[in-house]
């Protein structure tokens, strides 16, 4: 995913509180990592460590310190600071850009940028931004549905009747997420989130139907913009082999984040809507620490125990 600064500026509510003061120059350069950081000690001379690569704000320490040097050895730093090619420069605070930063900064292409926030705030608000933009994330052939909160997304062959399960779902009150291509994103280390395709706008195809509109359908309630996958139900063909107790689990590895896997088959009037739920229900159920089937192994195998602690006593009585 590509975005670059005009998209920063044009984001709905202009939540970063951001104006150009250099006009259009860099607006439409792509952003090439999600780094930003203060350039620090690199405006005084030292620039061993510098990172040139990452999106630079200047606060009231940086600020306060340019000003605070004579003309000539602000310009020298100024010049020698942009000479990195810096890819953007937002000044917080609504301060006042020191001279000579715009007109060196326009000379070399470099955009800047100033937000009435302060730098904290700004940061705090920036870096979800660029690390959701920058997310590992790729796109998965299945169905994604929130039931009971729990998001549920459905793989299996085309055809098997992933998106018929979806929309019998919605019919009972739950919501669609996304059908045919999801698309995965990984936040932090360990969760995905999953939506759909712009050009789908919860539409389903449903084989002998064609496409329905989801929400003209069932109205907006039935839908939802995006859910965290925590359950891969995989949809396959009537085998024997399928697990019976539960106490065998599977996973698959989405974007190398573990994601527990169902696998259900599937045969004539097999009630998969109910299996959905109840799949859906059971993973709430271990999320609170309860485990139906070690629960019910455990109190079996201590059954067992017990029993065979009476057959050897009543082997000792030889009365």
């Amino acid at each position: 995913m590509t975005i670059k600064l005009r998209d920063l500026l044009g984001r709905r509510g202009n939540p970063l509180e951001l104006e150009s003061l250099t006009g259009e120059i860099g607006l439409d350069r792509p952003i090439a990592a999600s780094d930003i950081a203060s350039p620090g000690l690199v405006l005084a001379g030292y620039t061993e460590r510098f990172v040139p690569d990452r999106l630079q704000v200047l606060g009231e320490t940086e600020v306060s310190y340019l000003v605070s040097l004579n003309d000539d050895t602000r310009r020298a730093s100024i010049v020698a600071y942009l000479a990195f090619d810096v890819p953007a420069i937002f000044i917080t605070k609504g301060q006042s850009p020191p001279e000579p930063l715009l007109s060196a900064a326009r000379e070399r292409g470099t955009p800047v940028l100033r937000t009435q926030l302060k730098t904290a705030e700004f940061y705090r608000r920036v870096k979800p931004i660029l690390e959701a933009a920058f997310a590992p994330r790729t796109t998965l052939h299945g169905s994604l549905s929130d039931v009971y909160g729990v998001g549920l997304l459905f793989t299996g062959r085309s055809g098997i009747g992933k998106s018929e399960c979806v929309l019998d779902l919605v019919e009972r009150g739950h919501r669609l997420v996304a059908d045919d291509v999801v698309v995965v994103t990984r936040r932090g280390n360990d969760v995905l989130i999953g939506q759909g395709h712009d050009l789908a706008a919860h539409h389903m195809e449903i084989r002998g139907v064609g496409l329905i509109d989801i929400p003209a359908l069932f109205g907006i309630r039935a839908v939802r913009q995006q859910k965290r996958i925590e359950v891969v139900v995989h949809l396959e063909d009537w085998n024997n082999d399928a697990e019976r107790t539960g106490l065998t689990r599977t996973e698959i590895s989405i974007l190398d984040v573990k994601v527990p896997k169902v696998s259900v088959p599937l045969n004539p009037g097999k009630n998969l809507t109910v299996i959905s739920e109840v799949v859906a229900m059971n993973h709430l159920l271990r999320m609170s620490g309860v485990d139906s089937a070690t629960a019910f192994n455990d109190r079996l195998i201590r059954k067992m125990k017990e029993q065979r602690g009476l057959r050897e006593y009543l082997q000792e009585d030889f009365e």
